[in-house]
């Protein structure tokens, strides 16, 4: 069997050699099950293997029990790092495409970024559509001109030019406007599969949590629905793995700088861990320009920039400090800060005023994006018109007015919801709803009665709930075992929810949290291998906890097949669709 390479391993890396007394309150928690843990190489754990620890060895004994001989099965399982998560993606894939192109219709948010991708293909800039607009477009396959007016939008083109570049590909039409973001949420699954691989040192865990994001009903939803916010999941657990992979190469990097002694041992070094500077790390570089695409796709994305960026920080602290050095924190702030600072934050900057080159290059006589020609105009002369180029300050007046735009948005939605109720899925979305008849678009001839027609962007109700219970967990080993991954884990989860609770007042949606779906999973993941057993434990304990989490996981994927009418639109029997409405507020 696959070692789980469950929670209780890597979980002191952050720690420096010191001496074995313990304060006051350290001494109070342990009753919490805080667990300070081995300061010194004397457990028996090389300083190499605390700064990056070794990957769990796969067993080919799977292989060999299914008749594989044992020279293909020991390939396949060096093969496993890629051909786990690669058949988790392809089932994903399969799901996410299969009848993409159905309903057929412009559901719920579509209306506004189907026509606005469509529009940045070919001009440059968002254009006002005919209120008969969605009509003509299905009617006419997407044969249908242009607008030149432009509109007032109020999100950053990038996740507008992804969905545009699958209109381009297959055309105007239902399939061609939700392809890129079928694309790159199956891609997203293959990241979370390496991600997860990487922060648990475990292939099974790894494939694992992507299994779970792909069984997921939200994320599987807005996968097959053209909607910004899974072009912006994607761009944030993109720039997350990035960071992960420069924690482990920068690591590395500290490992073998260190000196080895006459034992042949590495052994922390002061001087080495507390001066060693670490280049440019150009993985840092890609989550810079992650994070500037998912700013440019949706704002929100600046939290998780500043999140990211403080969490990258505190992994270099960390890093240093068991590498020997003996103030971390002045060592990051005189070394690791700047670079990670120009890396991140004027990367990003960058990214995002490019994103916006369509509208930047069209006219500024009015004939023009939004408020393009404001500077030649209403905000003709004053300081300002002479050290900044015209396109720069109409670009800042427009950003400025979508801020008043988003703060003060509070007018009220059937299916607005307030973030408390999102983890606990209290009122899901529904993008689009039809009832048709016995014997039409799918209803069965002998229903008896008309169908219910549903895509509802609902998450898969026992993932989320076993999901609230991991959020705990991931938090009592961060704050009490002072567990890495755990604070990686809850870092994503806060850094794509607690910004919300910010704008209670504003009108928001459930479907915003497909953004720290990703995280969910890992926290849950990561549970799981800890009802397994970490390796060494006793073959009943291994057994007895494999069973536990191996029916969990059975359950949540018949409960994401049990609402899988109405996560892809199909016709049920009302009954069936009133089945399925297991709270009031679902409805």
């Amino acid at each position: 069997m696959t070692s789980t390479a469950s929670s209780t391993s890597d979980t002191r890396q952050g720690q420096a050699p010191h001496d074995q007394s313990q304060t006051a309150w350290q001494q109070r928690l342990r009753r919490f099950g805080y667990a300070p843990g081995p300061r010194s190489d004397g457990d028996g754990r090389g300083v190499v293997d605390r700064l990056v620890p070794p990957y769990a060895e796969p067993s080919p004994r799977l292989w060999l029990v299914l008749g594989v001989p044992r020279p293909l099965a020991e390939r396949l399982t060096r093969w496993s790092g890629w051909l786990g998560p690669l058949l988790v993606t392809l089932m994903a894939g399969l799901m996410r495409f299969w009848n993409l192109g159905s309903p057929k219709a412009v559901i719920f948010d579509e209306t506004y970024y189907a026509k606005d991708a469509w529009a940045l293909v070919h001009r440059g800039f968002e254009v006002n559509w005919d209120k008969n607009a969605n009509d003509l477009i299905l009617q006419h396959a997407g044969h249908v001109g242009v607008p030149a007016d432009p509109a007032y939008v109020v999100h950053p083109p990038v996740g507008k030019y992804v969905i545009g570049l699958g209109e381009l590909m297959f055309g105007f039409n239902p399939f061609g406007w939700r392809f890129m973001t079928a694309l790159l949420g199956t891609l997203s699954v293959l990241m979370l599969c390496r991600i997860g691989r990487r922060i648990f040192r475990s292939t099974f865990l790894g494939c694992l949590a992507g299994a779970l994001l792909a069984v997921d009903g939200l994320h599987f939803v807005m996968s097959r629905t053209s909607l910004l916010d899974g072009v912006l999941m994607f761009f944030v657990l993109a720039a997350f793995g990035c960071l992960v992979v420069d924690r482990d190469r920068a690591r590395e990097r500290l490992a073998a700088a260190l000196p080895v002694d006459a034992e042949g041992r590495v052994r922390p070094d002061a001087q080495v861990a507390g001066s060693l500077r670490l280049g440019w790390r150009p993985w840092r570089w890609a989550a810079g320009v992650m994070l500037g695409l998912a700013i440019g796709t949706k704002w929100n994305g600046l939290y998780i920039l500043a999140a990211f960026c403080v969490m990258a920080l505190l992994w270099d602290v960390g890093a240093r400090r068991v590498a020997g050095a003996r103030l971390p924190y002045l060592a990051v702030l005189k070394y690791d800060t700047g670079l990670a600072f120009l890396a991140t934050v004027p990367v990003a900057i960058v990214v995002y005023l490019v994103s916006w080159t369509g509208w930047i290059l069209s006219p500024a006589n009015g004939k023009g994006g939004y408020y393009r020609n404001w500077a030649a105009t209403d905000g003709k002369g004053g300081f300002w018109s002479h050290v900044s180029p015209d396109w720069l300050r109409s670009l800042w007046h427009y950003e400025h007015e979508v801020y008043k735009f988003h703060v003060h948005l509070s007018d009220p939605h059937t299916y607005q919801s307030n973030p408390w109720s999102w983890i606990v899925l209290g009122r899901p979305v529904s993008y689009f709803y039809e009832s048709p008849s016995p014997g039409a678009d799918g209803c069965p001839a002998d229903a008896g009665q008309k169908c219910a027609r549903e895509v509802l962007a609902l998450g898969t109700p026992l993932l989320w709930w076993a999901a609230c219970f991991a959020i705990l967990y991931v938090l009592w080993r961060w704050a009490f075992r002072r567990d890495w991954r755990a604070g990686a884990i809850a870092c994503g989860v806060a850094a794509g929810y607690l910004p919300w609770f910010l704008y209670q007042e504003r009108t928001i949606f459930l479907f915003y949290a497909v953004v720290f779906v990703p995280f969910l999973c890992l926290a849950l993941a990561m549970l799981l291998g800890a009802i397994i057993g970490p390796p060494g434990s006793s073959d009943t304990r291994r057994v007895v906890g494999a069973a536990g989490a191996g029916v969990l996981v059975l359950l949540i994927a018949w409960n994401f097949i049990y609402f899988w009418p109405l996560y892809t639109g199909q016709a049920i029997p009302i009954d069936n669709w009133r089945s399925r409405m297991w709270l009031d507020t679902w409805v």
